[in-house]
C-alpha cells in the first residue's frame, strides 16, 4: 500500500485508534511518576501501570499481526506469570514520561502497519488460553480493532483513576 491513497476502512481505524490514545494519555497529563504509581480505588490498577499495559497489549497484539501465534505467548510458570503481572506496574527505574514515549512509538508502528499491511483479512489462530475459544481465528482487522476496544475500555479506567486521584476528568 505504499505510495497509494488509504483507503476509508484504515483511515477510519488509524483515527479512532488516535482518539482513544488521545483520552488515554490525556488521563496523566500534569501527573508525576509518584502520582502515576498511586492506586486511587479498591483496584490494583495504577495510572503508570495501565498506561503501560495498553501499550504492551498493542505491540504484542501488532506482533501477532506480523508473527502469528508464536508472538503471543501465553505465562505458563511462576515468572511467566510474575512479569505478566509487572506490565501493570510502573516499576522503580521506569518513568512516565519513558511510557509515554514507549506508547508513542508502539503506536506509529501500529499505525504504519495499518497503512501498509497488504491485507486486514491475513489471519492467525489465537494460541491455547482459557480466554480465547478453542480453534480460533484473528483477522488482522479484528486485531485492529480489538486493539481499538481495549484501549477505549482502559480509558475509561483510567478515567476513573484520575478522577479519585485528584478530581480531574478526561471529559466534563
Amino acid at each position: 500500500m505504499t505510495g497509494t491513497t488509504l483507503t476509508a476502512e484504515r483511515a477510519d481505524l488509524l483515527e479512532t485508534l488516535a482518539a482513544h490514545r488521545q483520552f488515554l494519555r490525556h488521563t496523566v497529563r500534569g501527573l508525576d511518576d509518584e502520582q502515576a504509581r498511586l492506586r486511587t480505588t479498591a483496584s490494583e490498577l495504577t495510572l503508570g501501570g495501565l498506561l503501560k499495559h495498553v501499550a504492551h497489549q498493542e505491540a504484542n497484539w501488532a506482533r501477532f499481526v506480523l508473527e502469528g501465534t508464536q508472538a503471543m505467548a501465553t505465562p505458563t510458570d511462576a515468572a511467566g506469570f510474575e512479569k505478566w503481572a509487572e506490565e501493570f506496574r510502573l516499576l522503580p527505574g521506569e518513568t512516565l514520561a519513558g511510557v509515554l514515549a514507549e506508547y508513542e512509538e508502539i503506536a506509529r508502528r501500529t499505525d504504519e502497519l495499518v497503512r501498509t499491511l497488504p491485507d486486514l483479512d491475513a489471519s492467525h489462530p489465537l494460541p491455547e488460553a482459557p480466554w480465547f475459544p478453542p480453534g480460533a481465528v484473528r483477522s488482522a482487522r479484528r486485531v485492529f480493532l480489538h486493539i481499538v476496544a481495549e484501549t477505549a475500555q482502559h480509558a475509561g479506567h483510567a478515567d476513573i483513576l484520575r478522577e479519585s486521584l485528584d478530581g480531574q476528568k478526561t471529559m466534563g
